[in-house]
């Protein structure tokens, strides 16, 4: 690789507009995608709220659960229990998780835009005209603040249209989620200058600096009901301690705004201290002779894969070791109707938690399984899968063995974090017997995950650009799972998702039959990938 040189006919920049221009154009249906999703995922919350808790006495009896320790690690502060209106409800109990949405699409398009664009070499190619040092990264920032920014006045302009919120808070509420945006895509250029691969930069600043953030927040927000010192440190708090709609202090935003200063600066000045294609942490070397399984397909998906599987299952253990201590507070009579419908009713509450907890688990795995789908779709858009399949490796073996190792995944993930909230629930419940019986469950939640795999796996083999399709199916399974029930869905929108057929344990029976047809399913879809992939050419861009 070649450092880069200085922009002939032009400085640093040189060069900004036509790269903006490029990013957008290229991005043209995947933005607006995640813009609008984004925005109706927002709109759907603030709809179904109020449908979900239609009194008052259905808002006063969550109370209880959000003051808690357990409650405050997702809620954050809760300034908004002394005056409870859906106003001061919505934003600071689902806040959080648009706020989340928002800063992985910031991840997402930083990564995509500098680390994948060095990564196949377009880069390279790019900085040979006139184009300046910090131009590829500038124009990156300007996408992300593009992006964030038409999602904030999105969310600003429905929430002032609904007569639920005030103009005031709303604008405080959309400015919180663009200066976390801002703030994540920041940290993302720092950490792209550091790490060599796109997968590499992906689970840093997803794992490491997302789940970092969380964690810290969570830790702090548990110590006190409105924050201890420990959250502060968090760009995930800021946001939530603008407190919207109760004491709409905008100060805060300071902190994100500083931080996305900070970074963003440092990201430049660790661009111009290496090679246009290396990161500042050279990969370490591997031994003079292989091991014997990595020169076999699925040697290599697992050497892949084995990093990305390590983080998920520590990330979703810390989370199922909270979730199921929060299983103390499932006490019906201190849940609203709605709620309990969601947790299955209120003859055993605490089995309906547990169970949901599955379902909930594995909409969350099957992310890592489209995105394992995804990772293989950038081996051959990157032209790396070319050279191994030119090889004595059939692609059969080749996609076999990375959809092999994708389930093999999804089964450790699943077990892992079944483990953790059965221990989390057996800690605060006092039953040991509930570890086995949730990681049981969890396992058998871990086949619809599996046909989620499987129709990535399809897609990749008949239309690969068209792979991140099945991010459809993940959002599906999730609505219908969490909020059918309160939506009153026909049986049929519930036939339609892959995670409503497996049993609800631990609050009923484990059968074997719709086990039996998941897997198949996801088998069918894996062979027809397989079938697909063999019949059409590779697809390099």
């Amino acid at each position: 690789m070649t450092a880069t040189a200085p922009a002939r006919g032009g400085g640093t920049l040189a060069g900004t507009g036509s790269l903006v221009r490029l990013m957008l154009r290229r991005d043209r249906v995947k933005l607006p995608s995640w813009i609008l999703g984004i925005s109706l995922f927002w709109l759907y919350y603030t709809r179904l709220v109020p449908k979900a808790y239609p009194t008052r006495s259905d808002l006063d009896a969550i109370v209880s659960m959000m003051g808690g320790a357990a409650g405050r690690m997702w809620t954050g502060p809760t300034y908004f229990l002394d005056n409870m209106t859906y106003e001061t409800f919505i934003p600071a109990a689902y806040g959080g998780y648009l706020i989340l949405v928002i800063v992985l699409m910031s991840i997402l398009l930083m990564v995509r835009h500098t680390r994948v664009e060095e990564q196949t070499g377009r880069a390279e190619l790019v900085r040979a005209s006139v184009v300046g040092r910090h131009a590829p990264l500038t124009a990156a920032l300007m996408v992300a603040l593009i992006a964030n920014a038409a999602v904030a006045v999105l969310v600003a302009l429905m929430m002032i249209a609904d007569p639920v919120f005030s103009t005031g808070g709303s604008l405080l509420f959309a400015a919180g989620c663009f200066a976390t945006g801002i703030a994540f895509a920041g940290l993302t250029a720092v950490i792209v200058q550091v790490a060599e691969y796109s997968r590499t930069a992906t689970s840093l600043a997803a794992g490491l600096g997302l789940g970092g953030a969380f964690l810290i927040k969570g830790l702090g927000d548990m110590g006190h009901e409105h924050g201890t010192l420990l959250s502060w440190f968090s760009p995930m708090a800021w946001p939530q301690q603008t407190a919207p709609f109760v004491l709409d202090r905008w100060w805060p935003l300071a902190f994100s705004l500083a931080f996305a200063v900070v970074t963003i600066a440092l990201g430049y000045a660790l661009s111009a201290r290496r090679d246009v294609g290396a990161g500042l942490i050279a990969p370490r070397a591997g031994r003079a002779r292989a091991a014997g399984w990595l020169g076999t397909p699925i040697g290599l998906a697992w050497r892949l894969e084995r990093r990305a599987i390590l983080w998920w299952a520590l990330g979703l253990g810390f989370l199922g070791m909270a979730m199921g201590a929060f299983a103390e507070r499932a006490v019906p009579g201190e849940m609203p109707e709605a709620l309990l419908q969601v947790l299955g009713g209120a003859e055993n509450i605490t089995a309906g938690y547990l169970a949901y907890m599955g379902i909930f688990m594995a909409t969350i795995v099957a992310v890592y399984a489209v995105l394992a789908m995804q990772g293989l779709r950038a081996e051959e858009a990157g032209g790396r899968g070319e050279p191994v399949l030119a090889s004595a490796v059939s692609r059969w073996s080749w996609l076999g063995a990375s959809v092999l190792v994708g389930a093999a995944g999804v089964v450790i993930i699943m077990a892992v974090a079944g483990a953790a909230t059965g221990l989390g629930a057996a800690s605060a419940l006092g039953d040991n017997s509930l570890i086995w019986d949730v990681t049981a469950a969890h396992l058998n939640h871990a086949p619809p995950v599996l046909v989620v795999l499987g129709v990535a796996a399809l897609l990749f083999g008949l239309l690969p650009r068209a792979t991140g399709a099945a991010w459809a199916v993940v959002v599906y399974g999730f609505m219908v799972g969490t909020f059918g029930a309160l939506m009153e869905l026909p049986d049929v929108a519930f036939d339609l998702s892959p995670f409503e057929h497996a049993a609800r344990m631990p609050l009923e029976e484990f059968e074997l039959a719709p086990i039996v047809v998941l897997l198949a399913v996801a088998g069918f879809l894996t062979v027809a990938g397989l079938v697909g992939f063999r019949r059409r050419d590779l697809d390099i861009t």
